[in-house]
């Protein structure tokens, strides 16, 4: 029993580890121009489209998640803190490959604050091309204003991490 938790913590960490470390030399990760990210399209779970470019000059930071996943769990709640916080500048948007009504159902009973947008295959895609390669969840994609990619984190963002990244993209825009 010991063996396989150790075994499986071993692989959750290489699989962070990976999916964290800078591309190798000549083999860059896919990369997405700023046209395309707001041109992106999603689904509200009430099924209206819309795309990231709505948030246009805006930071908006996309937070790729899942209602299974625990390490997602824990971040949303520091996630709505924020948006709370920063809402005059920064937006942020939640993306999930799962039905509507169960994001629908996990967001309310959170209390989320920010869109939670569905999607099929295309949240996947769009996360790899932002730097997760390994479609590990959670993974979180800071943007400027532009829509250029400023932060991309596989793993769980901590919110005074987050809330200093954002404090300092504020002084840079004053």
């Amino acid at each position: 029993m010991f063996v396989a938790v150790g075994l499986l913590a071993a692989l959750a960490g290489t699989a962070l580890w990976l999916g964290n470390r800078p591309a190798e030399r000549g083999l860059p990760p896919a990369e997405v121009t700023p046209a395309a990210v707001w041109a992106a399209s999603f689904a509200d779970t009430a099924g209206r489209s819309h795309s990231l470019g709505q948030f246009q000059g805006k930071v908006v930071v996309v937070n790729f998640w899942a209602t299974w996943c625990a390490p997602c769990r824990e971040e949303m709640p520091a996630f709505v803190r924020l948006q709370k916080r920063w809402g005059r500048e920064v937006q942020f948007v939640g993306l999930s490959n799962e039905e509507p009504i169960r994001v629908a159902r996990f967001g309310k009973d959170l209390g989320i604050n920010y869109p939670l947008w569905v999607g099929g295959d295309e949240v996947g895609e769009l996360s790899k091309r932002l730097g997760n390669r390994l479609g590990v969840l959670p993974h979180t994609v800071v943007l400027d204003a532009q829509g250029r990619v400023l932060d991309s984190r596989v793993g769980p963002y901590t919110e005074a991490m987050l809330d200093t990244k954002l404090r300092s993209l504020a002084a840079k825009s004053t």
